[in-house]
């Protein structure tokens, strides 16, 4: 399914060529934008990685790394980023979070939440979004706006995937986030999460949309040349 799903992996490229050009048009947008990078990212992670099962050994823990490791140069281009915008603790700072994600916080969670239902995804999801919005240190926000991102896969992966319906909910979520955070600045932390999570549902519902299917009828007389 990760190979069908190319709106998301074009939008993560061009939110990471984005981050990259932050420190010389718009430092003031580069956390925004590294919260968007690594939320997305989580959610690109789980759906390559989509398995239930306990990790046993040293190399099925970490097997979401060799399944794809160039992924972590992600990591390290956000770092750089940060450093060239002169932010050298937030540099620091992405870089404990890759360590905590990729080794200890993704498995964790993949673990707890890999085989349960879409009920429990969702409640995870509303708690990740709302560490993400709740000030506190820049190592653990990065953590939970990466997690966010699988939660919300996860969400994706349990509702229906390519029908008009779900893309139009997830359409209606993140206009209802963006205006919320217009006529309320202070709700701002909360609604980003949110506008990143619901235009990354409705890209992945229009990589999957369906056709509406025709029945076939008997009374048609066939179209003669």
């Amino acid at each position: 399914m990760s190979g069908e799903v190319r709106l998301l992996g074009l939008a993560h490229g061009l939110v990471l060529g984005l981050v990259l050009a932050c420190p010389l048009v718009a430092p003031d947008l580069l956390p925004w934008g590294i919260d968007a990078l690594l939320l997305i990212g989580g959610f690109q992670l789980r759906l390559a990685d989509r398995r239930f099962t306990l990790r046993s050994g040293i190399r099925d823990w970490v097997s979401h790394i060799r399944m794809a490791p160039t992924r972590l140069f992600r990591w390290g281009a956000a770092a750089l980023a940060a450093m060239i915008a002169g932010h050298g603790a937030m540099s620091v700072a992405i870089l404990l979070a890759a360590l905590a994600c990729e080794l200890l916080a993704y498995p964790i969670v993949t673990w707890l939440l890999g085989a349960r239902s879409l009920s429990v995804a969702a409640a995870a999801l509303v708690l990740l979004i709302t560490a993400v919005g709740l000030p506190g240190e820049t190592a653990l926000h990065l953590v939970a706006c990466f997690l966010t991102g699988v939660a919300g896969c996860m969400v994706w992966l349990r509702g229906p995937d390519g029908e008009p319906r779900a893309l139009a909910i997830a359409l209606g979520g993140g206009v209802a986030a963006t205006a919320t955070s217009l006529c309320f600045p202070g709700a701002l932390p909360f609604a980003a999460p949110i506008v990143i999570v619901c235009a990354a549902w409705i890209l992945a519902h229009l990589s999957m949309l369906r056709r509406q299917l025709l029945p076939w009828r008997l009374d048609i007389a066939p179209v003669r040349p």
